[in-house]
């Protein structure tokens, strides 16, 4: 076994099956799958997946205590097993923080702690922002802010450190149309063509897949380029690029404060080609009460072996903080 999966394997907890799921209707277009795990008493915590559109995965349920943590996990509009896959129409960062007020007063909570990493990190702080009196506190890895560098950062500076990946994302755009690589895609992924939009959200994620890791694990990439996969990440993504996320200019940073009240820990790859350190690391210096973590052998994937150590920690030291702040384990 090599000592990556190892130490992985003992970093986070073993894997657990919801207690209990359902499926949420939110308007005319969307319904939302959502599932609860771990203790039915125990202290909530919402986890936010990444993407936009990557949807849920069963190890995502494995950062957390199963016996203190109440977690709640859903699949965001047009992800995982939320329908329609990869819709994009009424899907906006509006709408999806009203998705999680919606599915918090369903499920009678008051507050929880808030935790999510790379477009989870991004919904997080502009959740938060919008309802800190909901928040506990805040868990968040592979910061993305959503701003225009960060976003052609994505599209074109990867290139960087992956040639051969970013030259495979490129090779179906004619030369004409490359010096504006979001339009390009956008343009097949919400053509009238049902194919070319499958070939390119294939393409896009694939892309984004093969860049999550310090050191290469095709299986991801693999994982990406499927359909199920595929249709969320690329669509969603394109979609929520081309509308910077349907924030307003550096919002997120503009409104730390709304938020510094509360704790928090980042937890960010030295080597993240998808997120760089520097949004991170800004994040920090407007929010400098939160803790930083740098994990130095690590890139841009929630299971990097130091990043699950790093993240099982945080939650592990909010159980801490919660009682010794005596907060009772019934939050409902």
């Amino acid at each position: 076994m090599p000592v990556t999966e190892l130490t992985l394997r003992t970093a986070v907890y073993p894997l657990i099956e919801p207690y209990r799921s359902g499926r949420l209707p939110v308007d005319e277009v969307h319904t939302l799958y959502w599932e609860e795990c771990g203790n039915p008493k125990g202290v909530p915590v919402l986890f936010l997946h990444g993407g936009p559109g990557a949807g849920l995965s069963p190890r995502h349920r494995q950062f957390f205590d199963p016996a203190y943590y109440r977690i709640v996990l859903f699949d965001q509009r047009g992800a995982g097993k939320s329908t329609p896959l990869g819709e994009y129409r009424n899907n906006t960062t509006q709408l999806l923080i009203g998705d999680i007020e919606r599915l918090r007063q369903m499920l009678g909570i008051t507050q929880w702690l808030v935790f999510g990493g790379s477009w989870g990190s991004t919904l997080a702080l502009a959740y938060g922002e919008a309802h800190p009196e909901c928040c506990t506190g805040f868990v968040l890895r592979g910061i993305f802010l959503c701003t225009q560098p960060e976003i052609d950062w994505f599209l074109n500076g990867v290139q960087w450190f992956f040639p051969q990946e970013h030259a495979q994302f490129v090779a179906n755009i004619p030369e004409a149309e490359r010096g504006d690589l979001l339009q390009a895609y956008v343009k097949r992924l919400f053509s009238d063509n049902a194919e070319e939009n499958l070939q390119a959200a294939r393409t896009w994620s694939r892309y984004e897949g093969s860049c999550l890791h310090l050191l290469p694990h095709p299986e991801v990439a693999d994982e990406f380029g499927s359909d199920a996969v595929a249709l969320g990440v690329g669509r969603l993504e394109a979609h929520y690029f081309r509308h910077d996320a349907f924030l307003t200019d550096d919002q997120l940073i503009r409104n730390v404060d709304r938020i510094r009240h509360l704790p928090a820990v980042i937890i960010q790859g030295r080597y993240d080609v998808v997120c760089p350190p520097r949004s991170a690391w800004r994040l920090h210096q407007a929010w400098p009460e939160a803790s930083f973590r740098m994990i130095e052998d690590a890139g841009h994937a929630a299971f990097e072996p130091g990043i699950a150590s790093a993240l099982v920690a945080a939650t592990e030291q909010f159980k801490l903080d919660f009682r010794i702040a005596g907060k009772p384990a019934d939050q409902r």
